[in-house]
Parts: C-alpha cells; structure tokens; sequence
C-alpha cells in the first residue's frame, strides 16, 4: 500500500512541477523582479509541497502553489531587509572592526532566527526586546516609550529573552 502510495505522489509531484513550474517562476518573477531568485523560490516552494504529507490533496495546483510561494516572498524579502540593516550597521564601523564574511554569514543567520523567534511575541513585548537589547534603552524609558509599568517591562524582557531563548535552542 505504501509503495502505491509513494508511486502516485511521485508521479503526481511529476505532472505538478512540468505542468506549473514555468508559470510560479513567472509569477515569482514578477514579485522579486530577478529570474534567479525567482528559479530559488520556485524550487523551494516545490520542495516544500513535495515533502508535504498533503501532496495528493492538492486540487487546485496554481493556487496551492501561489500560497506556498506568497510565504517564501515574504521570508525572501524578510531576510533581505534583516541583511541589508546589518549591512549597513557594518558600514558604519571602522574598517578593522569589520568581521569576516564567514563571521558576516553566521550573524545574519542569527539574526533571521531571532527575527522568527520574536515574530511570535506579542507587539509589546517584541517591541521592549528590541529596545532594550538594540537600542540600550533603559526600563524606565521602555516603559515611557510604551506606556506601560517598569515591573511590565521587566516582565516582557523575561519572557522575550526566554522565548527567544528556547526558540534559538531547538
């Protein structure tokens, strides 16, 4: 039963990717303006669908797949702008300061984790996070900032660094 079932989702995820893959790469193309980034995205959306247990109850392909794809834009220009801020935070420092690319590669994948992480925090505890650990404010200020109680802010910075934490950890 299994094997029947492994021989028609293959031949199903065939017949999706001839039949659909050129039209998500123009799709695509048309949301990240480069054909590369277009080819990628397309890939990883057909990879995504392809290991998905749910394969063969796909019934309207250009849909499903324009959903699929919709998320991975959104991650793309995500990490983008995440890249490009610490670029340019780089930018600003002296020369000898500049860590390697390797260095360079590993904090910007950090920081797309941590940006996961605290994509899952309500608004004002991302925001008390983001204050105090990028820009150094004090609670106090946080808690000016945000109209809301020192104990408050407190409160948020423990549960933002614990979830960030954990969610780094795994």
């Amino acid at each position: 039963m299994a094997r029947k079932q492994s021989a028609a989702s293959h031949g199903f995820a065939e017949q999706l990717y001839l039949e659909h893959h050129s039209w998500l790469c123009s799709w695509l193309r048309n949301r990240v303006s480069c054909a590369s980034h277009a080819e990628d995205l397309a890939q990883d959306t057909f990879m995504g669908i392809l290991l998905s247990p749910q394969l063969l109850t796909i019934r309207e392909p250009r849909p499903f797949l324009a959903t699929v794809a919709r998320r991975l834009v959104a991650n793309f220009y995500r990490r983008k702008k995440i890249e490009e801020h610490y670029l340019q935070a780089l930018a600003e420092l002296p020369e000898e300061a500049i860590p390697s690319p390797e260095v360079r590669q590993q904090a910007i994948e950090m920081l797309e984790q941590l940006d996961r992480a605290l994509d899952g925090l309500p608004p004002h505890v991302r925001e008390a996070f983001l204050l105090a650990h990028l820009q150094g404010m004090r609670y106090s200020d946080i808690a000016e900032r945000l109209r809301v109680s020192t104990s408050s802010v407190k409160q948020y910075l423990q549960r933002a660094n614990l979830h960030c934490f954990f969610a780094l950890s795994a």
